[in-house]
């Protein structure tokens, strides 16, 4: 098995050349950052806040035994800052002075998740890019072999030489557009933490008071 796909990644090559082998090189580090970031969202419990949710629902309602005990059950990656709030909350600090240091810590623990983002945007917009960008050289190549061939010219030598010139195109299209939709899930996954953190620290630092109307609430007060 292993000999049968070192065969035909070898062909691709033969074909397309090193942009291909570049192109290869880039899904592989796709699939890389993805299960990389697979397993810390799920080693962090990204999206799992049940127990965090009772515990903010209890403090809201100011039953603070009830949300220590809640709390003592998430495993959720911001059940830190929430408990230190609580706790600094409770041993008589000032909700406006401790605000800007919880932010800041949800802040920088939300930055974490977006670890690896960058490369999966340049991937997305640079690998479109090289396949076209070997789709020219492919082209000249067939057009220098037609010049070649003087009187005698065989439409398949340009037939052929296009074929192989588009298949860069494809290929940096294969690369790009799954990079783009596992991107773009990854985004929406944290904009989803970001509106969580958001709400938490509002519960915490208000509790019993309508919440203000806003997702962005984590960067501006880190800012």
């Amino acid at each position: 098995m292993p000999g049968a796909v070192m065969e035909r990644l070898q062909g691709l090559y033969d074909l397309g050349g090193p942009v291909v082998a570049i192109l290869v090189l880039m899904s592989v580090l796709t699939l890389a950052v993805t299960l990389f970031k697979l397993w810390q969202f799920r080693s962090l419990r990204v999206g799992r806040h049940r127990h965090l949710q009772e515990a903010l629902a209890a403090w809201d309602g100011g039953d603070r035994a009830g949300a220590t005990r809640a709390l003592s059950g998430s495993s959720s990656h911001l059940r830190p800052v929430v408990q230190g709030g609580m706790t600094a909350l409770e041993g008589g600090a000032d909700a406006a002075a401790l605000a800007p240091r919880l932010y800041a810590e949800a802040s920088a623990r939300l930055t974490r998740l977006e670890g690896g983002f960058r490369v999966l945007d340049v991937i997305a917009q640079l690998a479109p890019l090289l396949g076209l960008f070997g789709t020219v050289l492919g082209m000249i190549d067939a057009f220098q072999a037609l010049q070649g061939a003087g009187a005698s010219v065989d439409p398949s030598i340009l037939a052929g030489g296009i074929w192989v010139a588009l298949m860069t195109t494809a290929v940096g299209l294969a690369v790009a557009m799954p990079t783009s939709v596992i991107l773009s899930w990854l985004e929406a996954r944290v904009a989803g933490e970001r509106a969580l953190a958001d709400r938490a620290l509002q519960t915490v630092l208000r509790p019993g008071l309508p919440m203000r109307d806003s997702t962005t609430d984590v960067q501006a007060r880190a800012a």
